[in-house]
């Protein structure tokens, strides 16, 4: 790291800009930002790391002798911090950019893509680095239950993130994974997403490609293997590839030999490995983690037993509660993909129960209607789901919006329970009288939808 710096957040509250601002000023630079989102517990962890917050964006925010104004993805032309920052000629960046220059620069960083299990397998990865005593730096976009805090800034030469595709600011559209100087990469899977950015699975793929071609010949790329996506990257990757997955002719091949509610035990070539957490999708994450976990220097028996105290992710199949017998589980899943794993995987831990989905179209994809066949798809592998109305519908294109009716009508058609509510309070008085005891109910959202799991504890 340089020298103690000011810099200054616009848009401190996001998950990633929170969690580098709180790293930051744990390595004694001067951390400042505002939001319009300043609420806990991301505002309450900023404050307690020393972090000064100004609510609202103002010109007037932005503090006289800053280093440096780091400005975050979801701030567009128009913001007042930002018209300010532009007119008064200050210095400004990307946080991935930041990252890049300030704490990525010579180190051994290991980046793990895909739209789905990015931050399962980057907490798993960072776990086994750190119960082997490596002590890496890691930026990851949940907080895992085995760390304090979702990034930490250290001297180790590792260093694990979670690289995302999406745009990295407004005035740069290439995808943020793209500044993260690859050594090892992972490619989990590629389904479409960021429908407001991508308009086709092309172009998420050539983002892809971009990545694996800044990937040094000592780096090594861990492909999923049983994806024709991912596969269709190879070509245009001058890197070592490994393919992994559960299909013959996979370079490591995965095999899932046991599963209960508490863990799932797995095979890669052979070679055993046991992990806490339930389903074939979490141990594809596991076994991605485990071949970088190789690649680091890790032998199979120090990963071994790390992975047995892998502790999970909040907001990933959380459970929050129970009231009258009914178990209230936190996801974090918006995807329809995500959806549709969790499900299962919640079919597996808690066997014989009826499972409810309440799903929040909060996310810029799942407001739009690209996947809505794939949501009704999701939403069969619950026995009754119930879908809020689509949060900020005025931010969707004309001829785009997601379709709740239709979807509840298709899931009906099914077979399945289906309702479409308008709010918490209407999803609440709907599901008290279908809920009974035994069943699990699951809230699916990627925002806090408006307090709903202490609202079920309370009133169900």
């Amino acid at each position: 790291m340089s020298q103690a710096k000011h810099f200054h957040f616009l848009g401190i509250c996001g998950t990633a800009m929170g969690s580098t601002a709180a790293a930051l000023r744990k390595q004694g630079h001067k951390i400042t930002g505002s939001d319009n989102a300043v609420y806990p517990p991301m505002s309450t962890m900023l404050e307690q790391c020393g972090i000064e917050l100004m609510s609202g964006y103002k010109p007037e925010n932005l503090p006289a002798g800053a280093d440096e104004f780091v400005v975050g993805n979801a701030i567009s032309r128009g913001n007042p911090e930002v018209e300010a920052l532009l007119d008064r000629k200050l210095p400004y960046t990307s946080m991935a950019e930041l990252l890049r220059r300030e704490v990525m620069q010579g180190k051994r960083n290991f980046v793990v893509t895909g739209t789905h299990g990015k931050t399962t397998t980057t907490s798993i990865l960072a776990w086994l680095l750190e119960a082997n005593g490596k002590d890496p730096g890691y930026l990851i976009g949940g907080v895992p239950a085995n760390f304090e805090v979702g990034a930490r800034f250290t001297d180790s030469e590792f260093f694990v993130i979670e690289g995302d595709e999406y745009d990295t600011a407004f005035f740069d559209k290439r995808s943020k994974f793209l500044h993260y100087l690859p050594e090892a990469v992972i490619v989990n899977n590629i389904e479409f997403d960021h429908a407001d950015i991508f308009n086709s699975l092309d172009d998420i793929l050539l983002s892809f490609s971009r990545l694996l071609r800044i990937v040094p010949r000592n780096g090594k790329v861990f492909v999923n293997g049983d994806e024709a996506t991912c596969r269709s990257l190879i070509k245009d990757c001058p890197a070592p590839i490994v393919t992994v997955g559960t299909g013959e002719g996979n370079d490591i091949r995965l095999r899932v030999t046991a599963g209960t509610p508490e863990y799932t035990d797995f095979e890669l070539n052979g070679v055993s490995f046991r992990l806490p957490m339930v389903g074939e999708f979490n141990a594809r994450n596991a076994a991605m983690a485990v071949c970088v976990a190789r690649f680091a220097g890790l032998t199979d028996d120090e990963i071994r037993a790390a992975l047995l105290t892998f502790g999970g992710i909040k907001r990933r199949q959380t459970e929050r509660g129970k009231v009258r017998g009914i178990t209230i589980i936190d996801d974090f899943g918006h995807h329809p993909t995500a959806i549709r794993e969790t499900l299962r995987g919640l079919r597996q831990r808690y066997a014989g129960s009826r499972l409810w989905a309440l799903f929040e179209p909060r996310s810029n994809t799942s407001r739009r209607n690209a996947l809505q066949p794939d949501l009704i798809e999701a939403l069969k592998e619950a026995d009754g789901s119930i879908v809020a109305a689509v949060n900020q519908p005025e931010k969707v294109p004309a001829g785009q919006l997601l379709d709740v009716d239709a979807v509840v009508a298709a899931v009906r058609e099914a077979g399945r329970q289906s309702y479409h509510e308008a709010n918490v309070d209407a999803i609440i008085a709907r599901l008290k009288p279908l809920a009974q005891e035994g069943d699990v109910v699951i809230v699916f959202s990627n925002g806090g939808f408006d307090g709903i799991h202490q609202k079920l504890l309370e009133r169900l």
